[in-house]
């Protein structure tokens, strides 16, 4: 009989489920659940496990996005919360690892085919340090530092940093999120819910009515090209997440590459490769030669952060 490790990516809206057969390293009987649909992670992993046939497992390593260094699980961007000893109960393992959701993300960047990355800024991936940064319900910020033959991930919340803006309209939709939010954080703009605010500070400062209320129904409407400022929205947060991800690079000096990935880029991919993202990565004045031939990928793969649980599984510089 087959015995298996259990491998889960949990973010605001979903939770993604895998299992990792001992001894190997590939993810089988992949499975999406809603976060909306269950009262807690532990009930979503029973029903996950009734659902593929498997009554137990050995291991497992969860993947949170939110804090992960205390005994408590709290989820920032949806209602889960539980403990570490619960949890490990529950799911009766010999081992449990809970690692950050882009600690995950950043693991599994290393295992994602070469035709599941999507260039939008030529030059090779080295050594150096790797930025690993992205949007989807929140803003996830990881990174890889090159140790000896390997790589060590940084559990980062970089998604927090204060919102600097650099025009005057950036100006403005600072002044109207600090009028709402009082602290202007990054993830207040380059995340699902980000889009609504951006869309609906530019209909304030337009003086229009705002027509569109969901994050779907702006990147809809600005990928058809339909509504002005859900198109002004999108290159906007294209810019800011462009010039996000440059401020980062500098932070880290991470000029071995940038992986985009995230729920929302790989679904605009082609507005991304037309958008002001790099003009936003380069502005850096004095440094913009600094940044001009790091290379920027935009990961495609369908569920990297569970190739990256995988991997921590096996990885002795995840102690989780």
């Amino acid at each position: 009989m087959t015995s298996y490790a259990l491998v889960c990516d949990v973010g605001g809206t979903n939770a993604r489920f895998a299992l990792v057969p001992e001894g190997a390293t590939q993810v089988e009987q992949e499975l999406t659940l809603q976060c909306a649909d269950y009262s807690n992670i532990d009930e979503a992993c029973r029903v996950y496990l009734d659902k593929v046939s498997v009554s137990e497992v050995s291991r497992a390593c969860l993947a949170f996005a939110c804090p992960v260094d205390r005994e408590e699980i709290d989820m920032t961007n949806n209602h889960w919360c539980i403990t570490r000893a619960g949890l490990a109960d529950v799911l009766g393992v010999n081992s449990l690892k809970i690692v950050n959701d882009f600690t995950a993300m950043a693991l599994g960047m290393l295992h994602v085919p070469e035709e599941e990355r999507l260039r939008i800024n030529s030059g090779e991936f080295s050594s150096k340090p790797r930025l690993v940064i992205g949007p989807g319900t929140g803003l996830g910020v990881s990174a890889l530092v090159p140790a000896g033959d390997g790589w060590i991930q940084l559990s980062t919340e970089g998604g927090h940093i204060s919102f600097a803006p650099v025009s005057e309209r950036e100006v403005e939709i600072w002044r109207i999120l600090r009028e709402k939010f009082g602290r202007v954080s990054v993830e207040r703009l380059l995340c699902g819910i980000g889009l609504v605010n951006i869309y609906s500070a530019l209909c304030e400062i337009e003086g229009v009515q705002q027509e569109l209320f969901s994050p779907k129904e702006v990147t809809d409407a600005a990928l058809l090209g339909v509504d002005t400022l859900a198109v002004q929205t999108l290159n906007d947060f294209c810019r800011i997440l462009g010039a996000v991800a440059g401020d980062s690079v500098l932070n880290i000096g991470a000029l071995g590459g940038v992986y985009l990935c995230g729920g929302i880029l790989p679904r605009m991919n082609d507005f991304l490769l037309e958008s002001e993202f790099m003009a936003g990565f380069k502005d850096k004045g004095r440094f913009a030669s600094y940044l001009e031939s790091v290379p920027v990928c935009l990961c495609v793969a369908e569920n990297p952060g569970l190739l990256g649980a995988a991997a921590a599984l096996n990885n002795a510089n995840v102690k989780g």
